[in-house]
């Protein structure tokens, strides 16, 4: 176990109760200081997969790649060699 020196403590102690303080404060505020004010607020999100245009987006590129990588790029790569021989 570490042994911490009076400079080490004494920061530490300080700094656990500083947080403790912060703490403390953002707590309070959260209380409203009037209890007469009501608020309602009503927020309607969709998600992103959701919506149907991203459905065939995703459907679109799939098939493109799809495509790409079946088709191998249309590139004839065929090497042909001959051997000769000379005597």
């Amino acid at each position: 176990m570490k042994h911490l020196s009076k400079g080490n403590l004494l920061k530490s102690i300080v700094t656990f109760f500083t947080l403790i303080f912060i703490r403390a404060l953002s707590i309070a505020q959260d209380a409203s200081g009037s209890q007469n004010v009501t608020t309602h607020t009503t927020t309607t999100t969709t998600s992103w997969y959701a919506q149907p245009w991203v459905w065939i987006v995703a459907g679109a590129i799939f098939i493109l790649l799809l495509v790409a990588l079946t088709r191998g790029g249309g590139r004839n790569d065929k090497v042909t060699v001959t051997k000769t021989t000379t005597d």
